[in-house]
């Protein structure tokens, strides 16, 4: 029988001692067996050092339907058992955790686990305690340990502490759930992270898994472990088998060829990212291209006008404001910058050091959770009245800044952190009659700088030179 890959096309994982076989063998006693490719990788898991894990972070990405869950769940099926860890198991999705739950109940009952119907606080040796409320699954062993089943948010976590974390469906992990979840295990004396998915699609939201797999391959990443099976460039021709028997380690087990083929009359990129495991840079939706933002940037810094435009931009969160300015090129091109982006909690004494500069024409605010209180302000300082833009107005802002990207009547000095942004942001929907604004792909990436940017490009565009009227005389 032909069977998928077992070595991942991409790992870094090395050891010479590793726990893993215990975790092997307390799974064949529920009468099932994992297969050779997740027996290879819960050895990779529990590799250890002395008495600490090798890994203290560890990433699974493989295709969809290959059985990760097994994987996990052996390795919290040990966990509970024989190590007496407390475990915290997320998932992007509450039927996802409680599909974890359900699968590590079912194992610890073939083990011949007996399940309590009240906790105790003195259980009979081989029993468990086990909360069944949906989105709050609970299960507690006799003289062993602890694992909770959650569905992930931006604060859930905090003031707990585990032995092992374990993210499910990672790519669809954000960086403020990181933030929330990371210190969870901190505090323990060999803690453990566990990642599984797949390659981001353009609707996930995660960015975690793709900044883990970058460091990865960088060389950057300290006590990490890393599987994956992945083509590295797109198949043209997806109804290949031998594409799908590489990119497929369960194919011919839990996995046949009839059921991927029925897969093949979908999306080809959408196939090659959920079947074949292609990692495509997440600002694949991007309406505006690395290419097409590179191709403006500017060698060195040409020759401005002497007015200069500014844009200043509130975020929709309230924590940060950015700043933008704006000025014309003498060959009649915008030269655009982002000055900064900081928060709110800094005061307006960086702002007030920009707009006060006699050079600046116009000022552009937008903003709710500031904009009138900076306006208040520059009155009170005698400086000239900045414009609050309408909703119509910053429509025409926005589109006028694209039509500007797609003329080559923009340039800039390629800021890393601008770029960033612009190159990875989708258009949203603004009124009522197709008009758009921006927002971010990614959770870290502010888009209040692009929107300062396009404020003071905007604020620069509308303002017409005036030509001194010549005088004659005879």
């Amino acid at each position: 029988m032909k069977e998928g890959c077992k070595n991942p096309s991409f790992t870094n994982v090395e050891y010479k001692a590793t726990k893993g076989q215990d975790a092997i063998d307390l799974y064949k006693s529920t009468t099932q067996a994992l297969m050779e490719w997740q027996e290879m990788q819960i050895k990779g898991i529990m590799a250890t050092e002395g008495d600490l894990w090798k890994y203290m972070k560890y990433g699974i990405c493989v295709s969809r339907r290959n059985g990760k869950g097994e994987i996990l769940a052996a390795r919290e099926f040990e966990g509970i058992v024989n190590l007496k860890e407390k475990i915290c198991h997320t998932a992007h999705r509450t039927t996802t955790s409680h599909d974890a739950f359900v699968r590590l109940f079912t194992l610890l009952k073939k083990a011949g686990y007996e399940e309590h119907s009240k906790k105790k606080k003195v259980m009979p040796p081989n029993s468990f305690f086990a909360s069944k409320q949906y989105g709050l699954e609970h299960i507690e062993i006799s003289d062993g340990g602890i694992i909770d089943f959650r569905t992930r948010t931006n604060n859930g976590g905090l003031g707990e502490g585990f032995d092992l974390l374990v993210i499910d469906e990672a790519q669809e992990y954000t960086s403020k759930q990181e933030s929330a979840l990371t210190y969870t295990v901190s505090a323990s004396k060999n803690p453990q992270t566990i990642l599984v998915g797949t390659p981001p699609t353009e609707i996930s939201g995660g960015d975690v898994f793709a900044r883990l797999r970058e460091s990865i391959i960088d060389g950057k990443a300290e006590y990490t472990g890393w599987a994956e099976w992945s083509i590295p460039e797109m198949a043209d021709d997806i109804r290949d088998p031998e594409l799908w028997y590489k990119y497929n380690p369960s194919l011919g087990h839990i996995l046949t060829e009839r059921n991927i083929l029925g897969e093949t009359s979908g999306d080809k990129i959408d196939f090659n990212i959920q079947r074949l495991g292609l990692w495509v840079s997440y600002n694949q939706k991007s309406v505006i291209s690395e290419a097409e933002w590179d191709i403006l940037k500017v060698d060195k810094m040409p020759k401005l006008e002497d007015k200069r435009y500014i844009g200043i931009k509130y975020g929709r969160d309230g924590e940060n404001v950015s700043m933008s300015i704006a000025s014309k090129t003498t060959d009649g091109k915008i030269f655009i910058e982002t000055i900064d982006c900081v928060t709110v909690r800094a005061g307006t004494r960086w702002l007030f050091d920009y707009i006060s500069n006699p050079k600046v024409e116009k000022i552009v605010i937008d903003g709710a959770n500031g904009q009138q209180i900076l306006a208040d302000a520059m009155r009170e300082k005698g400086l000239k009245k900045p414009i609050l833009p309408t909703v119509k107005e910053i429509i025409s802002a926005n589109a006028q800044f694209e039509q500007a990207i797609f003329a080559k009547t923009i340039c800039h000095s390629g800021q890393d952190g601008l770029r960033n942004v612009v190159t990875n942001c989708q258009k949203r929907p603004i009124g009522s009659n197709g008009g758009f604004g921006y927002q971010s792909l990614v959770e870290t990436y502010d888009i209040s700088v692009m929107d300062s940017v396009i404020l003071a490009f905007w604020a620069c565009a509308i303002t017409k030179d005036i030509v001194p009227r010549q005088s004659i005389s005879y």
